[in-house]
């Protein structure tokens, strides 16, 4: 039996793939066949979500084991097939592609085609061009770290600090508890 796909992005209006993929293969075919059609690199952490038709999050299923407090078994993708979690046409997925950002591709199942079987999976459809893999903005490149909150200097309280509110005297018992800490530790 076959799957047919649909996959779209919130992102990206003119993004579509459509997927091909035989019942019997494991998420992990799926998400690999789904990374190659994007040209995504496949160096991330992933995981699928079964959903409900209201795009609910319910059974995960992750690319690696993981320790999991919810509900549901913990299931890897490489031990998890596809038609024992998956038979009704319109059933809905996500596919979480950036953990930080919680970006996510909308899988729905659009058709099951019977007595036909793939060796392999293919993209059977393509358009236009997927969203980023990651995000960049306000990126640190020398350290990786990405930040996405814009902090001004609003952040930390009133915009109209002035330097001459500060009372020394406040600052002068301080001064005194970190000297009398110093001596005592030498």
């Amino acid at each position: 039996m076959i799957y047919r796909f649909l996959i779209l992005s919130d992102e990206v209006d003119d993004f579509a793939r459509e997927i091909s993929i035989d019942a019997d293969a494991t998420f992990f075919d799926f998400h690999s066949i789904l990374l190659d059609s994007v040209k995504f690199k496949k160096d991330q952490m992933t995981s699928f979500f079964l959903c409900s038709d209201d795009w609910e999050k319910e059974q995960e299923i992750t690319l690696v084991e993981m320790d999991s407090s919810s509900e549901y078994d913990n299931l890897v993708m490489s031990k998890t097939i596809l038609h024992d979690y998956i038979g009704d046409e319109g059933q809905k997925l996500l596919y979480i592609f950036d953990y930080i950002s919680e970006r996510a591709f909308f899988i729905e199942l659009k058709e099951i085609v019977p007595s036909k079987y793939l060796s392999e999976p293919v993209c059977s459809y393509s358009k236009g061009l997927p969203p980023e893999q990651i995000l960049h903005d306000d990126a640190d490149l020398s350290t990786g770290f990405v930040s996405t909150t814009n902090i001004d200097e609003s952040f930390y309280g009133d915009e109209g600090f002035e330097l001459d509110e500060l009372d020394e005297e406040g600052f002068s018992g301080i001064n005194e508890e970190l000297t009398t800490n110093e001596d005592s530790n030498f």
